[in-house]
């Protein structure tokens, strides 16, 4: 079972807006809706998920915290781009971005 971060969810919708049935079946969800900006609350908050879902680009994974996030295999991004993501320090780690 993999654990799932979907981060930036403020409204509470981001359960509502499509059909997580099949993810939530296989894998621990968990929705954050407070916004956490400074990598130093987020970096802990997240080292035990295996996969994040950013909201657009309100939260910033940069190098700092990608490299630290031990469990991280994969970031989805809402959106057909996220200038947020620091795409070389993911594919250097072998994390997959979609």
């Amino acid at each position: 079972m993999a654990k799932i971060a979907v981060l930036d969810d403020y409204q509470g919708l981001a359960m509502t807006l499509a059909n997580w049935s099949e993810v939530t079946a296989a894998n621990e969800v968990v929705v954050f809706d407070k916004h956490m900006p400074d990598p130093t609350e987020l970096v802990p908050a997240l080292e035990a998920f295996d996969a994040v879902c950013l909201m657009r680009e309100r939260t910033g994974f940069g190098a700092d915290v990608i490299n630290a996030l031990p469990n991280l295999k994969l970031i989805v991004t809402a959106g057909m781009r996220n200038a947020a993501i620091d795409l070389e320090a993911a594919a250097a780690r072998g994390i997959v971005v979609s």
